[in-house]
């Protein structure tokens, strides 16, 4: 009966932290840049340079900056979101197995996994089609469309 309830107990605890054991407790996100070789700091901390693969810790919220000499500063926040392991440890492991996985970082997944980032030489501004004027040219226009200008070639 003794050893019974001993192997039951470490069933148990082996169950408990299910997300833990099944993906551990940091997660491996990738950094890419063009160009390549700026230089990547995770939550002020230099990690090296593009392109990289970094493991970081489930537990937080990550703030990542990727700098290059003579392009604009690139800013992006990987952000934790619940992991699919959540209903694993509900089956399994009960509040026990949610606690432990809480605690570890384990219960949670980083998003974005990959961050590529398209760097803008310093003095170059994003093209935004909001602020811009869009021409058509069809050969047969719809005649219920509404004429608002024409332009002509000029020779």
């Amino acid at each position: 009966m003794l050893m019974r309830m001993i192997s039951m107990t470490g069933v148990f605890l082996i169950l408990s932290g299910c997300a833990t054991i099944m993906h551990g407790t940091s997660q491996s996100v990738g950094f890419s840049s063009k160009p390549t070789g700026a230089s990547v700091t995770v939550d002020s901390q230099p990690k090296g340079n593009t392109p990289l693969i970094v493991n970081l810790s489930r537990k937080d919220n990550h703030v990542v900056q990727i700098n290059l000499e003579g392009y604009q500063p690139y800013e992006a926040t990987i952000t934790r979101g619940l992991s699919g392991w959540v209903i694993g440890n509900l089956v399994f492991g009960g509040l026990i197995g949610l606690a432990v996985d809480a605690i570890s970082g384990g219960l949670y997944k980083l998003t974005p996994e990959q961050i590529n980032a398209e760097l803008l030489a310093t003095g170059q501004t994003n093209h935004d089609p909001r602020n811009s004027i869009i021409i058509f040219a069809v050969l047969k226009p719809n005649p219920n469309w509404e004429r608002i200008g024409e332009l002509t070639l000029s020779e």
